[in-house]
């Protein structure tokens, strides 16, 4: 899978559990720059990620991400 098709999966998931057809996110998209993503929706967010690649996420992993690109990266690491 490539960054390209990942990126425009993980869209997808943001789209649907934010409920908001216009989420267009990028490598350095962060949680400042969409309103509804708070605390209670990254859960969400981690969630609805792992379950569709079929991964684990390791909390230390989930606390150094500053932004969506960190998260792509775990992903290619993980081998998605």
């Amino acid at each position: 899978m490539t960054k390209e098709e990942i990126i425009r999966d993980v869209n997808k998931i943001f789209i649907e559990v934010l409920d908001d057809e216009d989420i267009v996110i990028s490598e350095t998209t962060t949680s400042n720059d969409i309103d509804d993503w708070d605390s209670l929706n990254h859960i969400n967010l981690v969630v609805a990620i792992e379950k569709h690649f079929k991964l684990r996420f390791t909390s230390q992993e989930i606390q150094s991400w500053n932004n969506v690109g960190e998260m792509i990266i775990n992903l290619i690491e993980k081998g998605v």
